[in-house]
């Protein structure tokens, strides 16, 4: 579990790199607790990103994180891009109108 979220994180700054790599945080706001968090940032080139995660099955072999969220970003076709997920007990799930679905 800690993988998924670890890779949404990197997936994140990749895009972010590739697409501006001047761009500066214009918003960030977090909040972190010892068993839940949720950040939301924006750059000046327009990527904006959010994500919140909590603990679930506390204390039991099932102990996992599930974190939903979302980011989006303009692409060189001049459109906004925007993928929404869960990352959970279940795996990483993207939605987004232009991600083709199995």
């Amino acid at each position: 579990m800690k993988f998924v979220i670890v890779f949404v994180a990197l997936f994140a700054v990749a895009m972010a790199g590739n697409l501006d790599r001047e761009a500066q945080i214009v918003r960030l706001d977090s909040n972190v607790e010892p068993l839940s968090y949720q950040y939301a940032q924006e750059t000046s080139n327009g990527i904006k990103s959010q994500e919140s995660g909590q603990v679930r099955n506390l204390g039991t072999e099932q102990e996992a994180i599930a974190v939903q969220g979302s980011y989006s970003y303009v692409g060189d076709d001049g459109i906004t891009y925007t993928v929404n997920y869960i990352a959970d007990e279940n795996g990483f799930q993207p939605q987004g109108a232009h991600i083709p679905v199995a």
